[in-house]
């Protein structure tokens, strides 16, 4: 597993050979009494069906059964796509609503992953970490443990050009909201990227940088300790 998340290559091939796929949602009201369902997942009663299945089989069946039909209403969220999301459910982990992680992450334990965050294949999110409101991680990006990812933040992921290096955030960095870290960076651990950084080169351990593009304004002392101390029972 290591080799093909670390692997630019291996992932793009994976992408390649992936049945793409369109699963679509149907809501159909009609006369089901004596129509074939094969090939669908289909729940419901003699008049109304909920209905799943990849598009071209879906809408084959809609044809087919228009005589049967007086009202439906069809949702797509996806198309072609090639990548699965993450199977989210045994992770000792805090997900909430309208995350988006794609399969192949690896997620550790009591990592919090707020509203929004989206998180491409390839990504490691280490233990403790907290992924803010509407962040990204691109794919391959590699964050430590106990760091804390700002609220729009986006931490840049490589697949393309595959030559080029991933971020990794070590332990115990805070980047703050709307901060951009470019490809290739290393932030050393326990450092702070202020909000709105846009961070072009890598960072020592222990430094306060800020600005576009960012700068070090300070060593990290205690007042800033305080003001970005990470809180555990957030992690819970």
């Amino acid at each position: 597993m290591e080799t093909f998340l670390s692997d630019p290559y291996a992932i793009a091939a994976y992408i390649k050979q992936a049945v793409k796929k369109t699963p679509v949602k149907l809501w159909v009201q009609g006369d089901f009494n004596d129509v074939n369902l094969d090939g669908l997942m289909a729940f419901g009663s003699s008049d109304f069906k909920f209905i799943v299945g990849e598009a071209q089989v879906v809408e084959a069946w809609l044809e087919l059964n228009k005589a049967n039909i007086t009202a439906q209403f069809m949702e797509v969220d996806r198309r072609n796509s090639a990548i699965p999301l993450l199977d989210i459910t045994h992770l000792e982990a805090r997900i909430e609503p309208g995350v988006t992680i794609r399969d192949f992450v690896t997620i550790g334990k009591q990592v919090v992953i707020m509203m929004g965050a989206v998180i491409n294949i390839g990504a490691v999110i280490g233990d403790g970490t907290m992924i803010d409101m509407n962040a990204v991680v691109g794919a391959r990006g590699t964050i430590g443990k106990n760091c804390h990812i700002g609220a729009g933040a986006v931490v840049a992921g490589v697949l393309e050009p595959p030559s080029k290096q991933p971020v990794i955030i070590e332990d115990d960095v805070l980047v703050g909201a709307n901060a951009v870290i470019l490809e290739g960076v290393r932030i050393g651990k326990g450092s702070v990227v202020a909000a709105g950084a846009v961070v072009l080169e890598d960072v020592p351990p222990g430094v306060v940088v800020a600005g576009s593009p960012a700068k070090i304004v300070k060593v990290k002392d205690a007042k800033t300790e305080a003001k970005t101390e990470i809180l555990q029972d957030l992690r819970k």
